[in-house]
């Protein structure tokens, strides 16, 4: 079972699942469209699909009751990344992001899963201390938001559910993700430069480049899947927190000098943005380190920077999409 498999990260979770031999729940609040029908293509025959809400128990009882669920991934959140969204929807951050993890664990009970893996957020971490930080998994977290707040709490309450109740409990805090299936929804409104930047290539427009804007550890989604499974379909999990990472920081004018080399046609505008900070501008929590994935599971990203943002704008010309 995965939770918010219609959404960015979820959908790739499914897809990455179903292409390597599971059968799949994709529990999430919205029906699956044509863009994720699209994306999952031949797979979705492998995909069980279940409209419902996490804060409404009696219909996570009613699924329960009509599936054999043995590992659940719970990726479903309400990603909130602006004060303006945190100030006024405070209780629904707190609501979907830690009654919601509530719900699942208790689901994860009485189900008798094997395996939870609960799908975090490098916010966690909080800001950086210093220009040159790399977090790493033992780092002491420090989140200033009700967004990372929630995370943090989800992932000890992940933690003491599978001590209490039998089952392998881990969570895995996830670099910023990007590539296929982002995209608005009722629960993610600020999008990622690389969303920005492909769709304004797409579309033939101007880029408009702040040179001030600071940089993230972007990873491409299909990595962030992959590393999701890894988890999921290790025998044993020696530690129960991984950074799911590629581990490189990448500023937006390298992504940009990226796509520029990629898709010569790009037009470019160097601007300063007056007011409140554009996307990647703001304070960072640095970067990720992925040493304990690859020391315990050998796992390493697949896709650079360039090998991503081509199988992004691949993707996006194949799916007409253009948002």
């Amino acid at each position: 079972m995965v939770t918010g498999g219609a959404g960015f990260v979820g959908a790739n979770i499914v897809r990455d699942l179903a292409a390597n031999g599971h059968e799949v729940i994709c529990h999430d609040i919205s029906p699956p469209d044509a863009l994720l029908r699209d994306f999952l293509g031949p797979l979705a025959d492998e995909v069980s699909f279940f409209t419902g809400d996490i804060l409404d128990w009696a219909s996570l009882e009613e699924m329960l009751a009509g599936s054999s669920i043995d590992k659940v991934v719970h990726a479903a959140v309400f990603t909130v990344n602006r004060a303006d969204l945190e100030t006024t929807r405070s209780r629904d951050i707190l609501d979907i992001n830690i009654t919601g993890t509530t719900n699942l664990l208790e689901l994860a009970r009485l189900a008798g899963v094997d395996r939870f893996i609960y799908v975090s957020s490098g916010a966690a971490y909080g800001m950086a201390r210093s220009p040159d930080q790399t977090f790493n998994e033992d780092d002491h977290a420090q989140p200033e938001n009700l967004y990372s707040i929630s995370k943090l709490a989800s992932e000890a309450m992940t933690r003491r559910y599978g001590q209490l109740h039998g089952f392998t409990a881990a969570s895995l805090r996830l670099s910023t993700p990007y590539g296929p299936m982002e995209r608005v929804t009722g629960h993610r409104s600020n999008m990622s430069l690389p969303y920005q930047w492909t769709g304004g290539l797409l579309r033939g427009e101007v880029i408009q480049f702040d040179p001030t804007a600071a940089g993230r550890d972007f990873t491409y989604a299909a990595d962030t899947a992959d590393g999701v499974r890894t988890v999921l379909d290790a025998p044993e999990i020696p530690h129960d927190l991984y950074n799911v990472t590629a581990g490189e920081w990448i500023t937006p004018r390298r992504m940009l000098e990226q796509l520029q080399a990629l898709y010569p046609e790009l037009e470019v505008a160097e601007v300063q943005t007056p007011g409140p900070r554009p996307i990647g501008a703001e304070p960072s929590r640095g970067p990720m380190s992925g040493q304990r994935l690859w020391r315990d599971f050998g796992w390493e990203p697949k896709y650079d920077l360039a090998a991503g943002l081509t199988a992004y704008v691949e993707w996006r010309r194949s799916a007409e999409f253009f948002d």
